[in-house]
């Protein structure tokens, strides 16, 4: 494959639909389902049956854990900025991580480090600071307010700023559930795009406030997605 082509198809799988699953006030609380971890005989039962999952290898072959708790966002943009620049000769390198001493023993002009994006490297490029993403405050009408995270808008900015086309799906009543399944398992089944979702999290039964992460597979049988 020419380098032409090889860049034409990097840009047609630069594609990343992001839709925000907004809680709806209901005066009965919904039932949920209860969670079920991936590594368990079930979890691993819904993935091996489930019809929707061409994304699930190419993310998980990119996975890493948040290191903090207000780093779902960049750990999520990371992980999708490496399935789809996967490859890439221009990858930045993380050397943040290295600590002087580290580097005593190592040859002049050899660079230790993995060409790939993390978690702390993709922020640069955002207009959200390191430092607000971890509770700085910030003047809001005059006010001085703690942001921590990423919100919606601000992920789907981030991610932009890297270069992805992106798609922003704000669940409402408007949307009805039966739309939202169609749109992430139309996607779930199409090679060269990711589904990336920002919920809230004591509506699926976990505990805490918000959370992002991207979504590998649904489970028709169970009604449940792979995350």
């Amino acid at each position: 494959m020419s380098l032409l082509a090889r860049v034409a198809l990097m840009v047609l799988l630069a594609t990343v639909a992001v839709p925000q699953a907004v809680a709806r006030d209901e005066p009965t609380p919904t039932p949920v389902q209860a969670l079920v971890v991936f590594n368990s005989d079930e979890g691993l039962a819904r993935l091996a049956r489930a019809a929707a999952k061409i994304d699930f290898p190419a993310l998980a072959n990119q996975f890493e854990a948040q290191s903090n708790i207000a780093f779902c966002g960049p750990t999520t943009a990371a992980i999708v900025l490496n399935t789809v620049r996967s490859g890439s000769r221009d990858l930045p390198r993380d050397r943040s991580r290295l600590h002087p001493e580290d580097l005593q023993y190592t040859p002049s002009g050899f660079d230790v480090t993995v060409p790939r994006f993390t978690q702390d490297n993709v922020i640069s490029k955002g207009t959200k600071t390191r430092a607000q993403v971890l509770g700085e405050p910030v003047t809001v009408d005059g006010r001085q307010v703690r942001d921590d995270g990423y919100q919606l808008r601000q992920l789907d900015e981030l991610l932009r700023a890297h270069d992805l086309v992106t798609r922003l799906v704000v669940v409402d009543d408007k949307k009805s559930e039966e739309e939202v399944r169609a749109d992430f398992v139309e996607n779930l089944k199409r090679v060269g795009d990711y589904v990336v979702v920002n919920y809230r999290r004591k509506d699926v039964g976990q505990q805490g406030g918000g959370h992002i992460s991207p979504l590998g597979a649904y489970d028709a049988e169970s009604d449940s997605y792979r995350r």
